[in-house]
């Protein structure tokens, strides 16, 4: 969630690949597994097109912006 938040506040960027490293604040994250997921489940995607191994900025897909929207569970 903390990296769908950072995308959405325009503070993330993706390299133009397959499979796609990210980038918060300049920084490469730390969790490339987890960069790499919201990539192929739709949920960040480029915000504009770029050449191989480029950053660019992120944006949330719509499907993102739903993932920021839904309410936790309760603990039973």
């Amino acid at each position: 969630m903390a990296m769908l938040r950072a995308a959405a506040n325009g503070r993330a960027e993706m390299t133009c690949s397959c499979e796609p490293d990210l980038f918060i604040d300049g920084l490469a994250c730390c969790d490339q597994v987890t960069a790499r997921f919201l990539a192929h489940a739709n949920l960040i995607c480029p915000a504009r097109p770029g050449a191989i191994g480029q950053r660019v900025p992120v944006r949330l897909t719509p499907a993102g912006h739903s993932a920021l929207t839904v309410e936790p569970l309760e603990a039973a």
